[in-house]
């Protein structure tokens, strides 16, 4: 059994709740056209495999990811545990500016709660994650989580730490032309699973 990753994107990209999220092997890829500051952005989000055997695989991803969604069940310690490791990883592979939120899923199972906000809590900020519980079963802040990211990537671009020319950034911008919004992808991945 996995976190939800997989349908947190479902929920996020379709706006609904998949009940036989299958497990991802290796990379799965999702979009979304979302408006930050009245600018069009399109999100190319992947979602990686949380399996150990498929890290090797997984780790490619990070490079040049602008965001980096880590998400753990919140009634299943084991996946909490493994934070610190993925944060590693995530931290090491990615630059400096990548924006790093953590997603404690599967809020709406709160009474087989294994892992308290409180402590998920302490752990970003002590490591300087944004952090929410969400549910992509009924959709609970799952669109905080994803457009909250962005935005940060987004002011990350607009005070200039994370630049667009630079390819490990993450992000192109794509000038508007008649008939097509600006678009800057990728603006979120997900490279990170427990």
């Amino acid at each position: 059994m996995g976190v939800g990753k997989s349908c947190l994107l479902h929920q996020f990209t379709e706006k609904k709740f998949m009940a036989d999220c299958p497990h991802t092997i290796g990379v799965e890829f999702g979009t979304r056209i979302i408006e930050v500051a009245g600018q069009k952005i399109k999100l190319q989000i992947w979602d990686t495999a949380g399996q150990e055997r498929f890290r090797a695989v997984t780790r490619s991803y990070y490079r040049g990811a602008a965001g980096a969604l880590m998400v753990y069940d919140i009634t299943r310690r084991s996946t909490y545990n493994h934070l610190s490791s993925w944060l590693t990883d995530t931290r090491n592979l990615t630059n400096p500016s990548t924006v790093i939120f953590l997603i404690g899923n599967k809020s709406d199972l709160d009474g087989q709660r294994d892992v308290t906000y409180e402590e998920a809590k302490q752990f970003a900020d002590e490591n300087g994650l944004m952090f929410v519980e969400a549910s992509a079963k009924t959709g609970q802040n799952v669109e905080e989580a994803f457009l909250e990211t962005a935005k940060k990537i987004y002011q990350s671009i607009q005070d200039g730490r994370l630049d667009l020319n630079a390819a490990e950034s993450g992000v192109q911008h794509k000038p508007a032309s008649p008939g097509r919004p600006l678009a800057a992808p990728p603006a979120a991945r997900d490279p990170c699973a427990c």
